[in-house]
């Protein structure tokens, strides 16, 4: 296989460099303003980086600085707009409870017109906007009243097998706890994604992330992340690799993946490399959990007007598939349910992000949403990620 980046590590700038933002920050706020109808800046996940993506867009605005980066991970991105940066930048995209439960109250965004995109969420897929229920919660205020980001990539995020070596059926049926069973001592990765690995952590140790837990739970996840840290054959952050020892028969699972950290290697022809949403678990009867993208308007006050004509842009059936099949992961997105969108896709390409279980798979799935007692969680799954790495 081919060397590859990651969601959470993947870090390139596509039509610039750091320290051009760098410079931008620091130009007199009169000349900033002057040119801001020619500039547009993009803090995202990789994928929107693309040349593929951001080429088109320069073609139809010619003269404008566009300039896309890739971030590390959603807390992350956000503290660079905390930080002083929101005169820097115009999109973000994170992951669907960060713009929501965290950059609306701080007002480090901005709602978007929502006349002009309703007509683009009336087409999208039923979970994201359906004529009972309207919009997907997500992607409005707290009140239900505004427009705060657009919905384009998503998935399931739960673990991976090799469906040679554990079947299917098994997996979903067993779920996360799986891998706190000493049988599978030295048979497993972990794909050390922090944040992830605490949600699934939480929800193998018999519990949904998304409260404050009693000192009994600590106590319990504490021992599950000993566990798991102790148990696993081998644990890294590149997706590629874990994949790669999942082929090799090296391992026979990973703790923490998703259809996009699948969607490389299946698309290579390595099918065995499978996705699992488990059927059952401890977040309101579900132990799977899924995820979407959300992006947003930034705050700044002088946002570029190019900014949501380039969420408008995203939404054409050309660029919907070129977005879905970035190169590091392929993921599905919300357009699909157009017959011009879904089209574009080849029977490799859907296979790639298990399209023929996709549906059932975000059923089974409750939201990713942040964790009360995050900072807590993540300092004991670092100290026992420590221990193993000592």
């Amino acid at each position: 296989m081919h060397t590859r980046y990651n969601r959470r590590d993947f870090l390139k700038l596509a039509g610039g460099t750091a320290a051009g933002f760098a410079l931008s920050s620091a130009l007199p706020s009169s000349a900033y303003a002057a040119d801001r109808a020619d500039q547009l800046n993009i803090l995202c996940w990789e994928g929107y980086n693309s040349d593929n993506v951001l080429n088109p867009f320069r073609k139809l605005h010619p003269g404008i600085s566009l300039k896309a980066e890739s971030g590390t991970d959603d807390p992350s991105m956000i503290n660079k707009l905390r930080a002083g940066e929101l005169k820097i930048w115009d999109l973000i995209n994170l992951n669907q409870c960060w713009a929501r439960q965290q950059m609306w109250g701080e007002k480090l965004i901005k709602p978007l017109n929502k006349e002009r995109f309703l007509p683009y969420l009336e087409k999208m897929m039923p979970m994201f906007y359906n004529k009972q229920t309207g919009i997907n919660p997500f992607a409005l205020s707290p009140d239900g009243k505004e427009l705060i980001g657009m919905m384009q990539r998503f998935g399931p995020m739960n673990f991976v097998i090799n469906s040679k070596k554990i079947s299917i059926a098994t997996a979903e049926d067993e779920g996360l706890p799986m891998f706190r069973d000493p049988k599978m001592k030295g048979k497993f990765g972990v794909l050390a994604w922090d944040n992830w690995n605490v949600l699934h952590l939480c929800i193998a140790a018999g519990f949904t992330p998304y409260k404050t837990h009693t000192p009994e739970e600590v106590e319990t996840f504490k021992k599950t992340a000993q566990t798991i840290f102790t148990n696993a054959k081998m644990i890294g952050g590149d997706p590629a690799q874990l994949n790669q020892a999942l082929i090799n028969g090296e391992i026979d699972a990973i703790f923490s993946g998703g259809t996009y950290t699948c969607s490389v290697a299946r698309k290579e022809g390595f099918n065995e490399v499978y996705h699992i949403s488990p059927r059952k678990g401890p977040v309101n009867g579900k132990g799977s959990l899924q995820w979407f993208e959300v992006t947003s308007v930034v705050n700044n006050p002088e946002v570029s007007p190019r900014a949501e004509d380039f969420l408008e842009y995203v939404q054409r059936p050309e660029i919907c598939h070129t977005v879905a099949l970035a190169d590091a992961s392929h993921n599905p997105v919300t357009q699909m349910s157009q017959p011009d969108v879904f089209a574009r896709f080849s029977k490799e390409e859907l296979n790639c992000f298990q399209w023929e279980t996709l549906e059932e798979d975000m059923n089974r799935s409750a939201d990713y949403e942040t964790i009360p007692d995050n900072d807590l969680l993540t300092s004991i799954y670092n100290e026992a990620k420590r221990t193993r790495a000592g």
